[in-house]
């Protein structure tokens, strides 16, 4: 391949060998692994963040399959072009085994007239149709072509599938920098790995104006230098350790802001951690425990919002999940505040780690097989919907354990609802003792 195409463009993996990440359909014994080491392809479509190796993998396949293989970018692309490969498949000369594999680049580019225009072809098997998009296939793809295709989602790289594919650039003597005597310090690797953002192509592109840019002594080796990376990005670097003191310093800082109700700092050290690179995932674990230990029952609905989050960032990645994290960080940092459950769990869990807390009442217990409640299980359980406010005169915690609080709400926001209601639970109690 000639030196002049991209480092990116080169270093494309020409195997599943080569290829870097996605292991969750490209292990040995995954669907996609079998369907392709196989050559028993059906029609397919990988979506997935820029640079995760969609287009690589349909030209893994083209080198692979015995079937005819044709490429189309919906950006430039037509129903002409479509009903042209779909003639040519069915022409024996061309291709003798009657099928066409079919890669439509950006697919979520045709419209309505051009997606049917593949439907008949697919249907047939005549053409098996690869698409590729970077949007969510299912609001973006013709419901008919999605019923006959796979949909695999395709990843943002990890941190060390970035380092993984640099490396393999800078050892590669046929397509990479093999031949030439390059290093790259450890500082700037990390740096690299962790601001591509999962997208190998702006890594590698990075790495190729490394090398080629500044003054160098050519009989010296290349020495890339975190300064370098950094100038290549465009991306200043912040003096933030992603893994030592800067990280936990950051990380402490944000949480209390969140655990302090207020949204602008917590926005803040939520832009630093992003900037350096920290890992989106974990942000959003971090955001999802502070809406449980911290907001809790003040306002349920921040767990939800953080969590549905967390599930989001992890199907988007940046620069879109930015946003999401944001959402989630200022929900917890305005949301009313207790941490009343928090309390109440490491009182239980201290109990029961240190106190003999007694057995579960038999009136509690599950009858699960005939005789049982000949030996008292089940026996005396008054069935809280058949009283009055749907609240029974019963007793729950173990006898030796009566009497004990463990959640004792603060009363702020939502709280103030639930005390209301453990009052009225006290009064039901009180008038259907007896009964």
């Amino acid at each position: 391949m000639p030196a002049t195409e991209p480092l990116a463009y080169r270093m494309c993996p020409r195997s599943i060998e080569e290829f870097y990440g996605q292991e969750h359909i490209l292990g040995k014994g995954k669907l996609l692994y079998r369907m392709i080491k196989a050559d028993r392809l059906s029609s397919i479509i990988f979506f997935g963040p820029p640079g995760t190796g969609k287009t690589s993998l349909a030209r893994i396949i083209a080198k692979t399959t015995e079937c005819g293989f044709e490429m189309l970018n919906a950006v430039s692309s037509g129903v002409s072009d479509i009903k042209k490969i779909a003639a040519d498949a069915e022409n024996r000369m061309l291709y003798p085994g009657g099928r066409v594999v079919l890669f439509i680049d950006e697919i979520h580019r045709f419209n309505k007239a051009q997606q049917d225009a593949l439907l008949p072809s697919v249907e047939n098997g005549s053409i098996i149709l690869i698409g590729a998009t970077t949007e969510n296939p299912f609001f973006e793809v013709n419901k008919a072509i999605i019923s006959r295709s796979t949909v695999f989602q395709l990843y943002p790289l990890s941190v060390n599938n970035i380092k993984d594919i640099v490396n393999h650039a800078l050892k590669d003597p046929e397509r990479g920098y093999g031949k030439l005597d390059i290093k790259i310090n450890d500082d700037a690797l990390d740096f690299l790995a962790v601001t591509s953002s999962g997208d190998a192509r702006i890594a590698l592109n990075a790495l190729e104006l490394a090398v080629a840019g500044g003054e160098r002594d050519l009989m010296a080796p290349i020495v890339i230098t975190l300064d370098e990376i950094s100038e290549c990005l465009q991306k200043k670097v912040v003096q933030y350790d992603k893994t030592g003191e800067g990280h936990y310093d950051n990380i402490s800082a944000m949480i209390k802001s969140m655990r302090g109700s207020d949204p602008d700092a917590a926005v803040f050290y939520l832009a630093r951690a992003l900037y350096a690179g920290e890992d989106i995932n974990f942000l959003a674990r971090r955001i999802t425990i502070c809406a449980s230990e911290d907001v809790g029952t003040a306002n349920p609905n921040a767990i939800l919002v953080a969590q549905a989050v967390q599930e989001a960032v992890r199907m988007i990645g940046m620069p879109e999940a930015r946003i999401l994290l944001a959402q989630a960080c200022v929900t917890v940092a305005t949301s009313p505040k207790s941490n009343a459950s928090y309390l109440a769990i490491d009182k239980a869990l201290s109990d029961v780690s240190n106190k003999d807390t007694g057995e579960v009442p038999f009136y509690l217990r599950n009858a699960a097989a005939e005789g049982m409640e000949a030996l008292g299980y089940h026996v005396g359980y008054k069935y809280a919907h058949d009283y009055e406010g749907h609240v029974a005169d019963l007793e729950f915690l173990p006898e030796k354990m009566r009497g004990t609080k463990y959640y004792e709400p603060c009363g702020n926001g939502y709280e103030k609802n639930i005390i209301d209601y453990l009052k009225f639970v006290a009064e039901m109690k009180e008038k259907n003792r007896g009964k």
